[in-house]
């Protein structure tokens, strides 16, 4: 079992930007996609980014492409979004994910194939 803790997330005005962390109690070895997600009301959950934690490689959604960028400090087990000229369309419910299994080398961004998540955090741009 991996257990995720959140934190980041607000509120912030149009263009601003905002920092998201997710701590990891592991990374699991065979498993080695983390990610976000988002969820905005009324909307199913869509993936934002993921990160193959083994080779560092990123995948980013068209949406957040050279806005969002994802790290991660693996000697901390700790990911983080770091997210830039934010839109009132980027309000939504994010979602820390990992035990992710890559494909081809590839991390999927459909939240079915991850086994675990965060308990999510409510970022908010007007």
């Amino acid at each position: 079992h991996v257990q995720l803790v959140e934190s980041g997330g607000g509120s912030v005005q149009d263009g601003g930007s905002m920092r998201l962390s997710c701590v990891a109690s592991r990374y699991p070895a065979t498993q080695p996609c983390m990610g976000y997600f988002r969820q905005a009301p009324g909307k199913e959950r869509e993936g934002v980014v993921a990160i193959h934690t083994t080779a560092d490689s990123t995948f980013y959604a068209d949406s957040v492409k050279g806005r969002f960028t994802i790290s991660q400090d693996s000697g901390k087990h700790t990911m983080y979004l770091q997210m830039n000229s934010l839109k009132p369309d980027d309000t939504a419910m994010y979602y820390c994910a990992a035990g992710g299994v890559p494909y081809g080398g590839r991390c999927d961004l459909d939240p079915n194939a991850f086994g675990y998540w965060g308990q999510g955090t409510q970022v908010t741009v007007s």
